[in-house]
């Protein structure tokens, strides 16, 4: 393809669909008689002799341009052709954002509903595009080349299966015969039509025609058939075509995995089955009676399965919501405590049931399971209300809806009950028992889906590869080694997953074992030559390597709490439920790390979804319950991330406050997760959010937010950051900075319970309480100086104050020079150094004492000064000091002595 040095400017491009087949490629060339200058751009495509036949013809002839050529800001249309969809254009993703941009349209998918908001549309529901083009050139009278005839002939036939599919229309055959009239070169057409299949593709062909199985839905036969190869295969479409013509058969689905796609190819002789709708729902396009998708990120059988919903939904509309629903439903109403509801549970053997405004007007708005319920009651939570742990969001479908709308919700969605709402009131409700007893006729079309220990993977081992530093991905890769030697299974689990996935950095390693964690870790710790700390009760170990780096290495473990707010107990367990305890779905991630299967991301709980949604969601409504830390931290990652709480989340946290679950943590547990806060990039929003909802006075009343504390901690922000950007040593501890300001004019006798609530240490409540001190002697003495000072005088201020101590002041102090002397402390003063010492002192014949420190003290301030900066001048400063000393006798006739020899 012809490359320019400069990007092209042009006004018209002109494009088709991803994966272009013939009808898409020639359509883009008609096109191109209809716009006199349009660029061409060629969307790419994956059959080979395609590529090909581009490659030595129309990449000269026609003159097609990669979009990476061109000058975005000078397009002003996009013609597409062959689709109206703006996922099937993902190539010129950017120009659909450009504002003021005009499109136009030409298309014969009929079930794909446009989405590019043309300013003009043609669309029939004609056999090719190539027959609308053909059509909309005629009008204008233009001609053709035989080349343009001979390539759109191409399309035409493709598309239209040499005329004989059932999608052919009259006015294919007339632009058949009108493209003959320009010059149509038949013998090219039938070289490339009928070309002879490769080994290669004559061996896929035959795991096809092997691997084929017919499926009867509804008394409509579905042949389906799947294949595996590790390389992409040219001609997919071609083979499936064959596969048609040998058979004889009327509807078929082939699934093709090559490298790491699935592709979807579909054709159809009946109206019975439309292919290109289903293929559309795939992300693919076509239309009713020949299509085809490319299908990332699931696998084989995930795709499998989606398919045979899509086809159990559509084939057969007379099963439909009213045929599987079950009414009159039984509800519970929003006002019942959960005792109540488990008892009207218990009563009708119910797994969940739907929560509705009253039973009157029976307005549905929420759904509740048995099991959350009677985890609540073990909490001792019977008397509260169930609206606080029911389910919200949660979908309905209509008695109209289709049955695959009820597959996504129950298999998708992981939604147990779905209700059937009509005029806003709630009729019946579909279970997912329901759906089961439904399928199980035939077991074949059971998706794996509904299978408990089902995973839900994709790979991200490139991603790890390209991102991980060599050291990281090395402990990983040793890991799983090991793990594959010993017959057991290796994660990497949690927030590192999830920083992949958002492309942060993070270099905290958790591996979860599905085996013995504690001896793994050891072995491991053998094989990197580091050492291992043992955690018996948890069953876990901390394997530390010669480098420092820390692996944290657990047992997959369940974790069970006996009562709100408790330390969790242990049992063994798999990864599933390994990840079910984790806090958030965002951080329920694991990736694989065996060989075979290295990189395998594994999702049980929608945890890609809310990280794209930018949600921070609880896996359970009892979790913060179980663990009220959580709503500290719920804070901490939707700031830290720009996320949002979920609208159930925010509910369950404003029910734990009410219920007041921080007094029965340990101060330990808060004060831990409170710096982990304020060692945050950003802390100010952080504080602010957790005042927002009320959890700064669920930790203690004196710590509600002011607005001078909010003032102070602002500042703060900024403090800390000049003084880190400054490099010096040593590092500070950023939390008691902060903490500083969150205890704001609070006096000290409230401060004695603040340390008591947090259950500090006797020495963290010494230093506060020495370091308050220091703070309110210095800040005293500087804040109202109006004059200058001289640096011996600011030496002697601050110095008694620790550094944290010094920012607080600083980022209260509101006189510009009280901070450029807290300034000139920090980066020159603090770190002046004097030449003499103790020996030169005792060579004075004074001996050692306190009076050492007094006299060396005295040197440094006079050095600060300017009195004493050489050493010369400080053995002189120290002569005259110690002369002036009421000494013993013999030590000042040594003093003469040693000044006479001098």
């Amino acid at each position: 393809m012809p490359k320019s040095d400069k990007p092209i400017k042009s006004k018209t491009v002109i494009t088709g669909h991803i994966n272009a087949d013939f009808d898409c490629l020639a359509a883009i060339v008609a096109a191109g008689k209809l716009y006199p200058g349009a660029t061409l751009i060629f969307p790419g495509s994956q059959e080979k002799n395609l590529r090909n036949f581009y490659m030595e013809s129309a990449t000269y002839f026609f003159n097609f341009k990669n979009f990476r050529e061109i000058d975005v800001d000078s397009v002003e249309l996009l013609v597409v052709v062959d689709t109206s969809r703006s996922p099937r254009i993902s190539h010129v993703k950017p120009l659909l954002k450009k504002t003021g941009l005009r499109v136009h349209v030409y298309d014969h998918h009929m079930e794909s509903k446009c989405d590019l908001e043309p300013e003009k549309i043609v669309k029939k529901p004609w056999g090719s595009s190539v027959a609308i083009l053909s059509h909309e050139i005629r009008k204008k009278n233009l001609s053709l080349l035989p080349e343009e005839a001979t390539i759109m002939g191409i399309g035409l036939y493709e598309d239209t299966g040499s005329f004989t599919f059932n999608s052919t229309t009259e006015h294919d055959f007339e632009a058949g015969k009108w493209l003959l009239s320009q010059g149509m070169e038949l013998e090219v057409i039938t070289d490339l039509l009928n070309r002879e299949l490769t080994g290669q593709q004559i061996s896929l062909l035959g795991e096809l025609l092997d691997g084929a199985t017919t499926h009867s839905i509804h008394n409509v036969d579905i042949v389906i058939s799947e294949v595996s190869t590790p390389d992409y295969v040219g001609d997919f479409s071609l083979l499936v075509h064959k596969f048609m013509d040998i058979e004889n058969i009327k509807i078929l689905f082939a699934l093709g995995r090559m490298n790491d796609r699935i592709h979807l190819v579909a054709r159809s002789k009946t109206s019975e089955v439309d292919v290109g709708a289903i293929c559309t729902s795939f992300g693919g396009g076509g239309h009713t009676y020949a299509a085809s998708a490319t299908i990332k990120d699931r696998t084989l059988a995930e795709v499998r399965d989606e398919l045979f919903a899509m086809l159990y939904s559509q084939v057969n509309p007379s099963i439909t919501i009213e045929k599987l629903m079950s009414k009159p439903p039984v509800a519970i109403t929003r006002n019942m405590t959960i005792s109540q509801a488990v008892e009207r549970m218990t009563q009708f053997s119910l797994k969940g049931v739907p929560v509705v405004d009253n039973l009157d007007n029976m307005r549905v708005v929420g759904i509740l399971e048995h099991n959350i319920a009677d985890k609540a009651l073990s909490h001792k939570l019977g008397d509260v209300e169930i609206e606080i742990y029911m389910q919200h969001p949660f979908a309905t479908v209509k008695t109209t809806s289709s049955l695959y709308r009820v597959m996504e919700i129950i298999l998708g969605l992981k939604q147990r009950l779905v209700p059937v709402v009509e005029n806003d009131r709630v009729i019946a409700v579909i279970t997912r028992t329901d759906l089961i007893n439904m399928m199980v006729q035939d077991p074949a079309r059971i998706p794996e889906s509904l299978y408990p220990d089902k995973k839900q993977v994709r790979n991200i081992g490139n991603i790890m590869r390209n991102r991980l530093p060599k050291g990281i991905l090395g402990i990983l890769e040793a890991a799983g080694r090991l793990a594959e030697q010993h017959g057991i299974e290796v994660y990497i689990v949690g927030g590192f997953v999830r920083d992949i996935i958002l492309t942060r950095p993070n270099l905290d390693l958790d591996l979860v074992v599905e085996g013995d964690g504690i001896e793994f870790a050891r072995k491991l710790a053998s094989r990197l030559d580091g050492r291992v700390k043992v955690h018996n009760k948890f069953k876990t170990a901390v394997l530390i390597l010669p480098d420092g780096q820390r692996v944290d290495v657990a047992t997959a473990r369940l974790e069970y709490y006996e009562y709100p707010a408790a330390l969790p107990t242990v049992e063994l367990s798999s990864i599933k439920m390994d990840l079910y305890r984790r806090d958030f779905t965002i951080n329920a991630l694991a990736v694989h790390l065996n060989p075979a299967s290295f990189g395998k991301l594994v999702d049980f709980f929608g945890s890609q979804r809310d990280i794209k949604d930018r949600t921070v969601r609880v896996l359970h409504a009892l979790s913060f319950v179980e663990d009220p830390t959580r709503i500290m931290r719920a804070v901490r990652f939707e700031q830290r991330f720009d996320f949002r709480i979920g609208g159930q989340t925010f509910n369950l946290i404003k029910n734990a406050l009410k219920l007041k679950l921080f007094n029965k943590l340990s101060g330990h547990r808060i004060l831990h997760e409170l710096k982990i806060i304020l060692k945050e990039e950003e802390v100010m929003p952080c504080i602010e959010r957790l005042d927002e909802l009320g959890i700064l006075e669920a930790i203690h009343p004196f710590l509600k937010l002011s607005s001078n504390r909010a003032q102070v901690i602002a500042e703060l922000e900024k403090v800390i950051d000049w003084y880190r950007r400054l490099y010096l040593e040593p590092e500070i501890s950023v939390w008691k900075t902060f903490f500083l300001g969150l205890c704001l004019g609070i006096s000290k006798g409230k401060m004695y319970q603040i340390y008591q609530r947090l259950s500090f240490s006797r020495r963290e409540e010494r230093e506060f309480i020495s370091m308050r001190e220091a703070i309110f002697m210095a800040a005293g003495r500087i804040m109202n100086i109006k004059h200058e000072l001289r640096p011996s005088e600011i030496y002697e201020i601050l110095s008694p104050v620790p550094i944290e101590g010094i920012l607080f002041i600083m980022a209260r102090a509101e006189r510009e020079n009280v901070k450029r002397f807290i300034s000139q402390y920090l980066t020159h003063l603090r770190t002046q150094e004097i030449e003499v010492g103790g020996d030169d002192l005792k060579d004075l014949g004074l001996e050692p004492g306190p009076v050492y420190t007094e006299l060396l003290d005295e040197v440094l301030l006079a050095c600060l000064d300017g009195i004493a900066r050489t050493r010369e001048d400080q053995l002189e400063f120290l002569k005259k000091k110690v002369a002036c000393l009421d000494l013993p006798t013999e030590v000042s006739e040594a003093a003469d002595d040693e000044n006479r020899g001098r």
